[in-house]
C-alpha cells in the first residue's frame, strides 16, 4: 500500500520521520505523563522534534490521548503514542488519534513484534482496519482519505522498546522489523538484573546499551534512549543515538517547582539523583 513517492504528503508531513531521513542530528524530545492539551502545547513549544504522549505509565486515557496528539501536531511537531500493551485494538485507536507512529512497552520475542507491525500497517503488509476520519487532521499539509491509505505504511513510525532480556537476547532479529528500537534503561537494567539505584548504572547495562544501538546501526534502523536530563542526553547524543528523550512533563514540574522554593528560602538548588 506504499506509493513509493520520496516526497509524498505523508512523508513531509512526518517532522520526525524528515529529521531521521536528513540524519544530521538526533531528534531530541520530551514526555507527557499529564493529561490535558495546554500541556501537550507547553511540551510542543519547548524546542522538542516530537512529544511521547504516555498512555502507559502517564495518566493519559484515550480521550487524553485524542486531545495531545492533535495539540502537537498542530504546532508543527511530531506526536508519538506509547501505547498500554501490545493489543492490536491499542495501535489501532493510537493511529486512528492522527500519531505520527507508535512506542510499544515491554516487547519480549521477535514474534511480538511481527504482530505489531502487522496491527500498525494497512494490508497487503499488515492487518490495520481503515475508517478514522481524524488521523489526517493532523498532518500538514493534509492527506486525502486515499492518500492516507496508500502513504501511511511507509510514513508512519513503527518503535519498539528494548527492556527485557528477552529482547535484549533478540535484538539482533528484532532490530531490522521495526524503524526505532527505543531503550528503556530502567526497565532494562530491572529485568537484566542491574537495576538503576539512585542514579548509578552498572556496568552491565552499559553494555546491553551499546549492544542495542550496534543492533540498530548494523540493520539500518535507528536508535533511540530515554534520558533523565539534559546532560545525559547530550552524551547519548555523542555516542550516535538518533531519538533521545530528554524530559517528562511530571518530574521537570515537580523539580522545578522545588528547586524555586528551596533557592526562595536561601537553601539554595540542591543536586537529586537521576529520576524517572
Amino acid at each position: 500500500m506504499a506509493s513509493g513517492n520520496p516526497t509524498s504528503k505523508m512523508l513531509a508531513a512526518n517532522p520526525l520521520k524528515q529529521i531521521f531521513t536528513q540524519e544530521s542530528r538526533p531528534a531530541m524530545g520530551v514526555w507527557q505523563m499529564l493529561p490535558g492539551a495546554n500541556i501537550s502545547r507547553i511540551l510542543a513549544r519547548s524546542g522538542a522534534d516530537w512529544v511521547m504522549v504516555d498512555c502507559e505509565h502517564g495518566n493519559i486515557d484515550d480521550a487524553a490521548m485524542h486531545e495531545a496528539v492533535p495539540a502537537i501536531a498542530a504546532l508543527g511537531v511530531s506526536p508519538i503514542v506509547r501505547i498500554p500493551d501490545l493489543q492490536p485494538w491499542m495501535v489501532k485507536r493510537a493511529l486512528d488519534s492522527g500519531a505520527h507512529g507508535i512506542l510499544a512497552p515491554l516487547i519480549r520475542t521477535v514474534e511480538d513484534v511481527q504482530n505489531l507491525v502487522t496491527a500498525a500497517k494497512f494490508p497487503p503488509e499488515g492487518k490495520r482496519g481503515f475508517g478514522s476520519p481524524i488521523a489526517m487532521q493532523n498532518f500538514n499539509p493534509i492527506p486525502t482519505f486515499t492518500e492516507y491509505l496508500q502513504q501511511a505504511n511507509e510514513s508512519l513510525l513503527t518503535m519498539v522498546q528494548i527492556e527485557t532480556q528477552e529482547a535484549l537476547d533478540s535484538v539482533e532479529e528484532i532490530a531490522p522489523l521495526v524503524d526505532v528500537i527505543f531503550i528503556g534503561p530502567f526497565d532494562l537494567g530491572n529485568n537484566i538484573g542491574h537495576p538503576i539505584i539512585e542514579g548509578k548504572m552498572d556496568p552491565e547495562l552499559d553494555e546491553a546499551i551499546e549492544r542495542i544501538l550496534k543492533a540498530a546501526v548494523t540493520a539500518g534502523k535507528k536508535c533511540g534512549i530515554f534520558c533523565t536530563g539534559g546532560e545525559q542526553a547530550k552524551r547519548y547524543a555523542d555516542k550516535g543515538f538518533n531519538m533521545i528523550s530528554v524530559a517528562t512533563d511530571y518530574t521537570l514540574l515537580g523539580a522545578a517547582m522545588a528547586d524555586s522554593l528551596t533557592i526562595a528560602h536561601g537553601q539554595g538548588k540542591q543536586d537529586k539523583p537521576a529520576s524517572y
